[in-house]
């Protein structure tokens, strides 16, 4: 099988099925503008103007086959505040943190990064949220009986390629056996080692090739970038592109950093995180203070992403705060220096959710929706992810067509009550709905905007507002393609 190499695109000549060209590639990317697309019988990959540099991630020694991969990073959309992006970093940013990652036999397919560890050298204060799925995976019942006896962890494991859901008591069981395998090799008490697991729904972790790699994955734990990195691209699975950011900020006159990763494609539509993340900080926070701002911030940002309306069997946010930054305790929601250190997360945390929808499965844009005006920030949250979350508007958005009544229909069925007559609704720049009467505008106009978004892997703006309320929030989604039905028709054949 040979390959065309153009400026935006890898593509096979003849007869190549996509998930061939996966396993050719999987395991070796070396271009920041090319990604993988992963369909039978149709392929596409192709270029990411937005795509930051490459990520790399080196495995050497062991038993483990050396290998070097470089594997493209989501652009982060952070908003603005009085915090600045660092780059590179990510989850060790943070002072007292280290990671690794390394490919550990789990994945199906190539030799990408399938087994991350993040780790703090103290006790550091944790917080959790998790998925509301009634069948919740076996890690994520062992994390919320781990945090509903401790305040504080100092590990995170976390495998792709099993998502040990639906895989009852065996399961669980497998879940405790890793993490006592990492507490054994750390040489701490397993109830400081929490565990994340993604991957294909109804299969066990691959509990050998996992633990018999442990002591690797130990010994390269370290604070540098490329370790960050590693672990970033060793949580993904259908992802495109690895998620990962840090921040610096000022608390009570002292910098404080915090970091984060995530993976998510498919599968989201979350009542509660995301598909997998963990969030860390040098910040000195109390656990009731910190688990309020996490779930706070949660809600804020990776309860109002949608991607295709299904809500994982693993859905998990972990904080770590490790306190080494020096900053004051901070013991009060009501201080300063909590509403600082808030926004600060918060931020993170959107700018992780953002990149989770712009890498939606089959996506070709973001969809960013704000709502103003509603009664309260919960009712305008409500809002905002029933229209991002429309499959008539993704489509409508797919196909550069400028639908506002889609618009209108998906915030009338939010089940917020609102007066159809304060309703305005913006695409962009253009107006096309006003006191809830519909507007003139330039219909080739809207269209070319959608267009361009599409073409550029940008973000469509919709700014829908429904009265005169204090309310605001945000939600963010992806348009729907036909890619999407392609990769999922096929997910596991």
């Amino acid at each position: 099988m040979s390959y065309d190499f153009c400026a935006a695109s890898l593509r096979p000549k003849t007869g190549a099925s996509c998930r061939r060209l996966k396993a050719l590639l999987g395991s070796n990317f070396t271009k920041s503008a090319v990604s993988i697309n992963s369909t039978v019988g149709a392929c596409r990959i192709a270029g990411r103007r937005k795509t930051a540099c490459p990520v790399k991630a080196t495995v050497t020694g062991g038993t483990i086959p050396s290998s070097h991969y470089e594997f493209p990073s989501a652009p982060i959309l952070l908003p603005d505040g009085p915090w600045k992006e660092i780059p590179g970093g990510g989850v060790t940013a943070p002072v007292g943190f280290k990671a690794a990652g390394m490919y550990a036999g789990l994945r199906a397919l190539g030799q990408k990064p399938d087994l991350a560890l993040i780790f703090c050298e103290l006790d550091a204060v944790v917080a959790g949220t998790f998925t509301k799925n009634l069948m919740a995976a076996a890690p994520v019942l062992y994390c919320k009986d781990v945090l509903a006896k401790s305040q504080t962890a100092r590990a995170v494991l976390i495998n792709a390629g099993q998502a040990n859901a639906a895989t009852g008591d065996a399961g669980y069981k497998d879940t405790l056996d890793c993490a006592q395998a990492v507490a054994k090799v750390l040489g701490i008490d397993t109830g400081a080692v929490l565990i994340e697991s993604t991957g294909v729904i109804g299969h066990r972790i691959k509990k050998g090739p996992l633990i018999d790699s442990l002591p690797q994955l130990v010994s390269s734990l370290s604070s540098s970038d490329e370790a960050a990195n590693a672990a970033a691209v060793a949580i993904t699975t259908t992802d495109l592109v690895s998620k990962s950011v840090a921040v610096e900020t000022t608390i009570g006159g002292v910098s404080v950093k915090l970091g984060g990763i995530a993976k998510g494609s498919g599968m989201i539509h979350p009542n509660m995180a995301t598909m997998l993340g963990v969030v860390t900080t040098d910040a000195s926070v109390t656990v009731d203070v910190w688990r309020s701002m996490v779930l706070t911030a949660v809600n804020r940002s990776f309860n109002q992403i949608t991607v295709d309306g299904d809500t994982s069997t693993n859905d998990t946010l972990l904080g770590l705060a490790s306190g080494k930054a020096g900053a004051p305790l901070i013991h009060s929601l009501d201080s300063d220096e909590a509403q600082q250190l808030q926004s600060a997360l918060d931020a993170v945390l959107q700018g992780l959710a953002k990149s989770i929808a712009w890498d939606g499965e089959g996506a070709t844009c973001l969809i960013e929706v704000k709502v103003t005006g509603a009664e309260n920030e919960a009712a305008a949250a409500t809002v905002a992810k029933s229209v991002a979350s429309s499959s008539l508007v993704k489509a409508a958005v797919y196909g550069r067509d400028p639908n506002w009544g889609r618009i209108a229909c998906a915030a009338g069925y939010s089940g917020i009550n609102f007066d159809p007559n304060n309703l305005r609704i913006y695409l962009g720049e253009f107006l096309l709905m006003k006191a809830g009467q519909p507007m003139s505008f330039d219909r080739a106009g809207a269209s070319a905007f959608l267009k361009k978004a599409g073409d550029t892997h940008g973000t469509v703006e919709i700014n829908v507002s429904v009265g005169s309320g204090p309310g605001q929030s945000y939600a963010w989604g992806c348009d729907l393609s036909y890619d999407y039905v392609k990769i999922n028709a096929e997910y596991t054949t």
